[in-house]
Formats: C-alpha cells, structure tokens, sequence
C-alpha cells in the first residue's frame, strides 16, 4: 500500500458511523451485539486518528432521527455512551484528547448529561485532538435554532439584517468552534449525508465504503486518508490556479 503523506491529513474528519445493525444481523445475532461492537470500532479509530495527530475528529453518535427506535434500543445505546466515557476517560486523558459535543444534548438521559460534562471538564485542556459526539444533533435544527436566535438579535436592533454573514451564522451553529469537514466517511454502503453538518460539509470530500462500522479498523481510516490524498481540492478554482 502507498504510504500516506502526513503533510496532507486532513485537519477535520468527520464519520457516520453506520451499519452496526446490518452487521449483527447478517451474524445471526441481535442489533445490541453489533452496537458493542461498534463501541470497539471507535475505540480504534480515535487512537489511530490521535496518533497520526488529525487535528479534529467528529463521530455521528446519535442522532435527532434516532429518537424514533425502539426505546430498548435507545436504553441500550445510551448505557453503552455512559459505559465507554467511564472506561475511555483515561485512554483520552493520555492521548492528550479533549472531548466535545454538538447537538441537544439537553434531552439525553440526565446520567448521560453528567457523564459527559464530566469527561469534557477533565479533557479541556488537552490538545492533542479534538475528539467531537455529534449526539441528538440533527443538521436541519441546528441551523433552525441559529436562525432563531439570529432573528432575536435582528428584532432587538442588536444587528441588522445587513450585516448577517457567514461568521455570525456560525456563531450560532452547535460547531461553531469547528472548523470545516475535510474528509466525511461513510460506511456500510449508504451513500448519502444524512442531516449531518450541513453547514459544515460544504466543501467537504465524501468516501463512501460498503465496510459496516464494526469492520471499520486502521487500514480502513488508511485507505480512506489515501483516498483523499488523490483528490485534487480546487474549492471553486480552476486546476490552473490550484497547481500553477
């Protein structure tokens, strides 16, 4: 395999992490198996993405969407969150990672609220990488939410509707000490973005891979890295202007 080039990694990779349930099921076995494994799944890409020192990280744990399963499935994903911030805490505090979250997090169970605050209190200073759960965090609300409270400042002649632009629009989105997606994964085979980062994405390269989540190891994240490394980024330019 051609070796990557740490000089161009992205800065910012963001993954769906899809196909836990397809996985388990084509095993014979039920969909909290394939969760479990899922878990391992991240446990691995976080430390190789720390270790190859990508500088942001941004999971898709949960999303506003998946409120509609099960509630069995709900209760089991959210023990499973609480499970791994408990055993992944000191994994995170070695390798320097800070953890962060996007999304409304206000309407997690209350044991996963304090669980998470906890974690991100003793990571904030670690930087290494920013590692980021998108949980109960959907792409539409988070922009219907930034323009509510932007139409709140416009009605109470905070500012006005002249001086809306892309930076304050950020400054009311859940990323918005994000900087943009480099690189968005995929697996499982969907090939589809899923209300995930729509501000975010903009110029972002997608890699779709039929790899379910639970398969997803290092050489997969390599094969992705190489993907991206090929492509030529021109971000509206033509290929003259980007390579004179």
């Amino acid at each position: 395999m051609v070796p990557l080039d740490y000089d161009k990694l992205p800065e910012h990779i963001a993954i769906i992490m899809d196909g836990n349930g397809r996985w388990a099921k084509q095993r014979g076995k039920k969909r909290i198996f394939g969760h479990q494994q899922g878990v391992k799944a991240v446990q691995k890409i976080v430390e190789e993405a720390a270790r190859l020192k990508v500088p942001y990280l941004t999971l898709f744990a949960f999303s506003t969407e998946n409120w509609n399963r099960p509630k069995e499935e709900i209760g089991t994903l959210m023990k499973l969150l609480v499970r791994s911030l408990r055993e992944e805490l000191e994994k995170m505090l070695k390798n320097n990672i800070r953890l962060t979250t996007i999304g409304a997090t206000d309407r997690l169970p209350t044991q996963v609220q304090k669980e998470l605050e906890l974690v991100v209190e003793k990571t904030k200073n670690n930087s290494n990488m920013v590692l980021t759960l998108a949980l109960s965090y959907g792409g539409r609300e988070e922009i219907q939410r930034a323009t509510r409270e932007i139409a709140v400042l416009v009605k109470n002649n905070i500012i006005s509707p002249e001086k809306i632009d892309e930076s304050i629009i950020n400054r009311h989105l859940y990323a918005q000490n994000l900087p943009d997606v480099d690189l968005l994964i995929r697996t499982s085979g969907e090939q589809r973005i899923s209300n995930f980062m729509l501000w975010h994405l903009a110029y972002a390269e997608l890699y779709f891979t039929s790899t379910c989540w639970p398969d997803f190891d290092e050489k997969e994240l390599h094969a992705a890295l190489l993907n991206y490394q090929n492509r030529e980024r021109r971000f509206g330019k033509t290929s003259e202007q980007v390579n004179p």
